[in-house]
Parts: structure tokens; sequence; C-alpha cells
């Protein structure tokens, strides 16, 4: 597989950090384990992406990796702790990652904890949920501070050791020759993986990670105007770090079920509304049910198929809170198939008294009108 971190997430050198960002996340979901079971390519693929995000969202460490490559620029949390706050390793968090000598992300050359990572999940909400606002469950699969251990690593009466091969600084310095003499580059540590601390003793609940994975229920308010996907984000309640990290943000994304009677078109409501062709041509006033409930609708007189009513303020609020949209309603008349003879006569009067012509009552005048022109 490529170790060029760009061509990993297919953006180009000069990519903005947005780009990056969204780059990462289209190809995260592409090779997520939980999307491609059983597939141990797909799981390799997943990784060496979130090492790439990991260095190329940190502007220090993505410039030290475009002049020295990859060998200098690696490092990262096992469990997603990146310094950028990007959505991180999430693989590695759930499904057995660090062990007990896991330290936190190297960033920027600060040692310690690392941000969790950022997670993902989905909600379905009703129509009418999404038009007017609501609340909903989310679950998730999240990694949770470890109670035992306080979230430190260690078990009880012990405490992290200083790294005694970096001093607890995370990082070791590396001299390396070039053509311009000696560069002096500075690496995480291999003892403490960046974390400036060991755990000799470490906690048997969460094996030294500080952390437990576990099933969360949280209340989300969906705001009135979402739409099939929108993201919300809730700052706070993704995964935590390694050994007190924080924790990162949690995106739900929304979908939203059809409706029965109604299609949405931006902030308006569209609805297709039957009429028989009797209250078209003689005007008619009817009760029209809204999502707010039930409104005079008047159809004046003549009212011809196609024509488009709108009830302003009755459609989708604004999801930004600045107004909200009309119900629109467009008429099609429906031409009886059905008539009864005494039904037929006067509509065939009604075509007399107009001038207008009409086929003759005999059944059979299509059918002969057709075999002439076989």
């Amino acid at each position: 597989m490529s170790t060029d971190y760009y061509e990993l997430l297919e953006v180009e050198r000069s990519a903005s950090n947005d780009e990056i960002k969204k780059a990462y996340r289209i190809q995260a979901r592409r090779y997520h384990p939980d999307a491609n079971p059983g597939d141990p390519e797909a799981e390799a693929r997943f990784k060496e992406i979130a090492t790439a995000y990991e260095v190329l969202s940190d502007d220090q460490r993505r410039s030290h990796y475009d002049r020295f490559g990859a060998d200098a620029s690696s490092a990262g949390d096992p469990f997603g702790g990146f310094s950028a706050g990007g959505f991180g390793d999430i693989f590695e968090a759930f499904f057995g990652g660090g062990g007990a000598q896991a330290g936190g992300g190297f960033g920027g050359g600060r040692p310690g904890r690392s941000n969790g990572p950022d997670l993902e999940a989905s909600v379905t909400v009703s129509f009418e949920e999404a038009v007017f606002g609501a609340q909903a469950e989310v679950n998730v699969r999240t990694a949770v501070a470890c109670v035992t251990c306080e979230a430190t690593g260690a078990a009880a009466g012990t405490t992290a050791e200083t790294c005694s091969h970096c001093g607890g600084s995370g990082q070791v310095r590396q001299v390396r020759q070039s053509i311009l003499g000696q560069m002096v580059t500075a690496a995480p540590c291999p003892s403490c993986r960046g974390a400036g601390e060991v755990i000799a003793t470490p906690c048997e609940a969460c094996k030294g990670e500080g952390r437990e994975i576990l099933e969360k229920s949280y209340t989300v308010d969906i705001p009135a105007g979402v739409d099939t996907g929108s993201t919300l984000r809730l700052s706070g309640f993704g995964a935590v770090g390694l050994r007190g990290g924080a924790a990162g943000d949690l995106y739900v994304q929304v979908r939203v079920q059809a409706h029965d009677r109604f299609e949405r078109d931006g902030n308006d409501l569209f609805h297709v509304l039957h009429l028989p062709f009797t209250q078209a041509a003689l005007g008619a006033a009817i009760e029209f049910e809204t999502l707010d409930g039930t409104e005079d609708l008047v159809i004046p007189r003549g009212t011809q198929s196609g024509r488009e009513f709108r009830l302003r303020g009755r459609g989708v609020p604004s999801v930004r809170g600045r107004g909200r949209g009309d119900l629109r309603i467009q008429v099609i008349v429906d031409v009886p198939t059905d008539l009864e003879p005494e039904d037929e006569e006067a509509l065939r009067q009604i075509a007399a008294r107009r001038g207008e012509e009409v086929a003759p009552a005999d059944r059979g005048f299509f059918a002969k009108i057709k075999s002439a022109f076989n």
C-alpha cells in the first residue's frame, strides 16, 4: 500500500486543513472495519489513513513530514488521541488497541493527555419531528473514564512513573545526517510512546488505559428544520482520551422518514391535491389538513389543473431560526371515468348549450373511427 500520506487521503499536497479533514472522513468510512468485516486489508488501510490524518492535520507535523517524510513524522495514540482533534483510529480504540504501555498522542511536542477521538452515530426521526423539533435517543459504543483507577491507568496504591528514557518529555532527540549536515529532530519516545510516563502496575480493569469501552445512550435535541444529511455536533460527548485525556465530540447524522402526503422542497412543503371536476368548475371551500392543523382552502370557480395555491408560513422552519417556508398545493383536476347515464346526459346538455362538440352516445363511435384508419 502507498506510504505517501497525501495519496492515502487522495488529496493534493496543497490541500487545506478542511479538505484534508473531509477527505479523511470519506476514506475512514470506506475502510472502517464495521463496513468491511473480516477484511484485514481494509483494517490495515484504515490504520494507515488514521496515521496519515494525524500527521497532516497538525501544521507542525505536516511541515516536518513534507521535509523529512513519514519516518520522522509517525506518531499516534492507538485510541485516536490526535492533537488536531480528528476522528482518530476508532478501530484501535474499540477493538483491542493499545495495552498497558500505550501512551498519549504525540502532538506539537507536548507529551501527556491527548484528547479522545470524535465519534459518529445516526438517528432516524419522523417527518413531523424534523419539522417541529424533538428529542431522540442515540446509542454509541464509546470509551469512558475507568472508575476503578479514576482514569489514571495505575493499579490501586500505585502511580504512573516518569519515563526514564525521555525524562518525562515524551520525546527523544535524533541526529540525522543530511546533505546540509547534521539535523536534530524530535520523535516520540519509543518507551512511553510519547506519554512521558509509564505504568509499572497497570489497573486490571482497564489494562492501564485509564478508560473502558461501554455502550452509552444520550438524549439529543433535534432542532426544528433539520433534514436528511444534517449533522449535529455534541461537544465533549465523544470517547475520552488515554489516562484522563479530554473527550472528543459526537457527530450525529440525521435521517428523516418520508411523509405520506407531503414532500419537502427546501423549507417549503409540497402537496398534490386531486379535485373532482365539479369543484374545479364551480369552486369550493374545503378543509385541508396541514402539519399545524386543519385550514380552510378556497378553490375559486374555474380552477385549472396545475394551479398552485400557497399557505404562507406553513412549511418548514429555518434550522437557523429565521422564518418558515410555505405549504404549496398543486391542483390536479380529475375527470370522471364512470359516469351514470343521467350524469352523462346532463353533461351533453351543458355541452350543447355551450356549442361544444362531443362524441355521440353511441358506444361504438370510437371503434368505427379507429377502424377507418386501419
